[in-house]
């Protein structure tokens, strides 16, 4: 199997995903899974659709990430993988499609309007 290649991205995070067959080591930005997300919760997001179809052991991952913040590089990166995994295998779409990874969450930052202090807050009213 030669390297595949998928993009993910969730808010302002984009990540670029390249899988190898290997050990099951996921590099992000040079640096281990463990060290890049702390936080054993983003890590669980992270590898939700490797164990879903039960191969966390048989891919190598390296990853570029950039943009957004660590909930929404966690999420892109998730989709990518889900992609990935696609593509090496169509057969797995079903599996990941109704667990809900091989969806682009579709919700961005709305902009700030001229005339308001938030995008959707005004000032307050005053009749007099």
């Amino acid at each position: 199997m030669e390297q595949v290649h998928a993009l993910g991205r969730r808010k302002a995070a984009v990540a670029r995903v390249f899988v190898n067959e290997g050990s099951g080591k996921i590099i992000i930005n040079k640096r281990d899974l463990q060290v890049y997300f702390p936080s054993s919760i983003l890590q669980y997001v992270v590898k939700q659709p490797l164990n879903t179809l039960g191969v966390a052991e048989k891919y190598d991952i390296k990853v570029n990430l950039c943009g957004g913040g660590f909930k929404g590089q966690a999420e892109a990166l998730r989709l990518a993988i889900a992609r990935a995994l696609v593509k090496i295998n169509p057969e797995d779409k079903p599996a990941l499609k109704a667990e809900g990874f091989m969806t682009r969450d579709p919700r961005e930052v709305e902009r700030k309007k001229p005339g308001r202090p938030k995008a959707r807050k005004r000032f307050q009213f005053s009749k007099r």
